[in-house]
């Protein structure tokens, strides 16, 4: 109930605010909002208009682009046709005047001049149509008779145009020794008999893919609503998406009307109540039209697209301007609100955060939104910072898992290394032994995936550590567990069931024995040695500690390996890391500051390595 209360004064004082800024609102809207809008779309037209010729004249240059390449290949393609125009052979197989035997000849170097010529990858053919006497006229691959061609619709056009080279539309052809009709177009010419020059001897025919025109029609891009395709002088189709067009006039007479005024150029039209651009160009070596149809509205969309930097121009002028009103608002409502905003930072000042959110806050005066604000605020800090401590938790716990993942895992490698030795030296003699000492080592290490353990366990991980090892160095070393309570009044029965319920981080002890037997009895001149482990109680601490009565080291350098992390030890033992840096910190993370390793050597008279951990208990039950 008292949240609804304060929502409804919250309600009731936002209310009071704009009533008493009233006057404000009105000027704002008077002398900024109603003139900037006008001007802005006044602006705005303007600009369109602008930026709609533009986009229309980057649509013409596109197309003219592909005009340009459109003229480059169909140049290409009639510098081939002439060069086998051209060719005398050609000429000594037209004539008839030429023996027939020489005639055979020179259709065999023709033959290597057409498969030559097909090699360019835009011609998809070459077709000779001559009179039917000749040899292979009825070949239909690459020799037809002349009849053959009469009944095409562009026959009197090339057979007036006095061997000039004539492009026809694109059209749908069979092929014998194709499965699928081809849709090609054709560059076709007169061939004379060079004996009779006013005679026809034959038509030259290079055909070229519809596609060659598709892949350039494709490559436009002026607009998703866009309708490309190819006219000729005559109104007739060449090229269109639509097959069933090609050949046809085109039906739009307000095109044909827009197209034929200039070379090329952007007309605007209206056709079925749809305004629309024409934007067209004139292809030189054909002297057939591309044309692109664009609805008005897919121009309009990418002026206004263009128009984006104008209208953030424009609402950056604007809110500059409010800015400047709000500014002059602001600087009239802080004169009145000053006397508020030092009463709270006084109360903040002599009560602190506790005192100022303990404050009554009145329901009435415009200064309630700041306070409520504030006290907001304070709400929000308390969250983070319980959020913090959270995440600090979280990161120690990350740390500590960590660290524990560095353990070096040589051991488990001399290991199997050791065990793959005795099966090859001894027939298998031990190897059951070793293999129960490593399944031990393995289920007590994973500990189901567990990171803390009880100190039982870390023990018994010990005594297997060190079974192995005697087994890998034979009568080179011993090893002793004692089980004390540091007050004489402790038994050794309540002192196991303590050491049974105590918590410790996975892997602490093993690195411990690891460094005594590697470091301290294998590289004594013996060899040999004793290991001894101690576990006992000191109040609400635990205590484990490792000696040895090895080489021992310098006290001095010894102290550096708590403070220092050294590089990782090679497989064989050997190297410079001893373990204890990421021991030491694994403890202090797990227990704090406080805990950790403590180590006491002499050189040449042994390493003792005690670790402190805070006794963190396990619930179990204890019979009577």
């Amino acid at each position: 109930m008292n949240f609804k209360n304060r929502g409804w004064t919250f309600i009731t004082m936002i209310f009071k605010s704009v009533l008493a800024a009233r006057l404000w609102l009105i000027a704002y809207v008077v002398l900024i909002i109603i003139p900037a809008s006008i001007f802005l779309y006044a602006y705005s037209q303007r600009y369109s208009h602008i930026l709609e010729e533009e986009v229309t004249r980057s649509m013409l240059q596109t197309l003219k682009q592909a005009e340009i390449n459109l003229d480059h290949q169909l140049d290409s393609l009639r510098d081939t046709s002439n060069s086998l125009f051209l060719n005398p052979k050609l000429i000594q197989y037209l004539s008839n005047s030429t023996p027939l035997n020489e005639q055979i000849d020179a259709l065999k170097e023709l033959r290597y001049l057409i498969d030559n010529g097909q090699t360019n990858t835009n011609v998809f053919r070459f077709r000779l149509y001559v009179d039917e006497k000749k040899l292979f006229s009825h070949e239909k691959i690459n020799f037809f008779p002349i009849e053959t061609l009469m009944t095409r619709p562009w026959y009197e056009e090339v057979k007036y145009a006095s061997g000039h080279l004539v492009w026809t539309g694109v059209y749908q052809e069979k092929f014998i020794n194709l499965e699928d009709d081809k849709f090609i177009f054709s560059g076709i010419r007169l061939l004379r008999d060079p004996d009779h020059y006013d005679s026809i001897s034959g038509f030259l025919s290079l055909d070229v893919e519809a596609k060659t025109l598709e892949n350039i029609v494709a490559s436009i891009s002026l607009n998703k609503d866009q309708r490309v395709f190819i006219v000729a002088p005559d109104g007739s189709i060449v090229f269109h998406s639509d097959k069933s067009l090609l050949g046809t006039k085109l039906e739009s007479k307000a095109v044909l009307e827009a197209i034929a005024v200039n070379k090329e150029g952007v007309s605007q039209i209206v056709e079925n109540e749809n305004q629309q651009y024409v934007v067209y160009t004139t292809i030189d070596a054909t002297g057939w039209k591309l044309v692109a149809e664009v609805p008005k509205k897919g121009i309009n969309s990418r002026a206004a697209s263009l128009n984006q930097f104008s209208s953030v121009a424009t609402l950056t002028g604007v809110t500059i301007l409010f800015l400047i009103l709000v500014f002059i608002l602001v600087a009239f409502i802080v004169r009145g609100m000053n006397r508020r905003v030092q009463t709270v930072i006084k109360a903040i000042k002599r009560e602190g955060v506790a005192g100022l959110e303990e404050r009554s806050v009145t329901p009435d005066g415009d200064f309630n939104l700041l306070e409520k604000s504030v006290d907001h605020l304070i709400h929000r800090v308390k969250d983070l910072m319980e959020e913090t401590y959270r995440s600090k938790v979280q990161e120690r716990e990350a740390q500590l898992r960590a660290l524990q993942a560095q353990i070096n895992p040589h051991f488990l490698y001399n290991t199997l290394d050791t065990i793959n030795w005795i099966a090859i030296g001894h027939k298998a003699h031990d190897i059951s032994q070793m293999i129960d000492g490593l399944a031990r080592y393995f289920r007590l290490s994973l500990n189901k995936g567990k990171d803390v353990v009880t100190v039982t366990d870390e023990l018994e991980l010990a005594k297997v550590y060190l079974e192995i090892q005697q087994t890998r160095f034979p009568k080179s070393f011993e090893f002793a567990f004692e089980l004390a309570g540091k007050d004489e009044s402790d038994e050794a029965p309540k002192v196991g069931l303590i050491l049974e319920s105590c918590l410790i981080p996975k892997l602490t002890l093993q690195p411990i024995v690891e460094n005594a037997l590697l470091h301290g009895i294998r590289k004594a001149k013996g060899k040999t040695g004793k290991i001894t482990i101690r576990a006992y109680i000191d109040g609400d601490d635990l205590l484990l500690s490792v000696s040895d009565d090895g080489i021992g080291m310098d006290p001095d350098f010894a102290q550096t390996l708590l403070t220092e992390p050294r590089p990782a030890m090679r497989t064989d033992g050997s190297g410079s890391s001893y373990g204890l840096y990421n021991v030491n910190e694994r403890i202090r993370l797990f227990s704090g500051e406080d805990y950790g390793l403590n180590i006491q050597s002499q050189l040449g008279e042994g390493t003792t390595i005690t670790a402190r951990f805070k006794c963190q208990r396990q619930i179990i039950e204890l019979s009577s």
